[in-house]
């Protein structure tokens, strides 16, 4: 069963730090770009960060660049959102999606993303 599993939320104060990461399982990850999406209660969902297969090209929404990194581990089947100097706004459900495709308007509206997980909740909160 093709399935992505993301794991690493929790609540943290304002300023901290968490790590995300996205896992694959039925498929082979290298094949695929990964993005990282978030969606805040009451909000729509927006992209956060994409990564090419390689690891060649990566993408950041503005309110998150300088900030997260993403990254990944094909050996291990996994994809990573370190995430620093959180932001309460922040605070959402984080998913991750793979695609075929990569470009940065793909990522930007998340277009042909497919396999969502279901989701790690980020709260960042004093």
């Amino acid at each position: 069963q093709v399935q992505l599993v993301e794991s690493g939320g929790g609540l943290v104060q304002p300023g901290g730090s968490l790590r995300l990461s996205c896992t694959a399982s039925g498929f082979t990850l290298d094949r695929w770009h990964i993005g990282w999406f978030r969606q805040a209660p009451g909000k729509e969902r927006e992209a956060v960060s994409c990564i090419s297969s390689t690891s060649a090209r990566t993408d950041y929404a503005d309110s998150v660049q300088g900030r997260f990194t993403i990254s990944r581990d094909n050996a291990k089947n996994t994809v990573y959102l370190e995430m620093n100097s959180l932001k309460p706004e922040d605070t959402a459900v984080y998913y991750c999606a793979r695609s075929f495709i990569y470009s940065y308007w793909y990522c930007k509206t998340g277009t042909d993303f497919n396999s969502w997980g279901q989701g790690t909740q980020v709260t960042v909160s004093s």
